[in-house]
């Protein structure tokens, strides 16, 4: 499953200087960090409400959404798609109690 989400981290990369007239990736990226921020929020509000739904493709369609403007913000701020996995895989070893915990202190 990450092949694919390290795919799509590279065709937003590939895609980041494009003609933001011809490309969403790069408009997103022209229009800068508070723009990626409201349509990240956008979409996870949109999530919100399909989660509250009983329509699964819905859902399906907005957290596909939500993942791909997460990825634009961690490549517009320069942090690695490998960082946040590693960060997750670490998760493993450790009860969310304990890693919240952990987070806290």
């Amino acid at each position: 499953m990450d092949n694919v989400l390290r795919k799509l981290t590279e065709i937003i990369r590939s895609r980041e200087d494009a003609d933001p007239k011809r490309s969403y990736v790069a408009s997103l990226i022209e229009n800068g960090e508070d723009y990626i921020l409201k349509k990240l929020g956008e979409e996870a509000a949109e999530t919100i409400i399909a989660g509250k739904n009983d329509d699964v493709t819905e859902l399906v369609n907005e957290t596909a959404d939500l993942w791909f403007h997460s990825l634009v913000l961690l490549r517009y701020k320069g942090v690695e798609l490998e960082d946040v996995l590693k960060e997750l895989e670490s998760r493993f070893i450790r009860s969310g109690f304990d890693e919240k915990r952990e987070r806290k202190n």
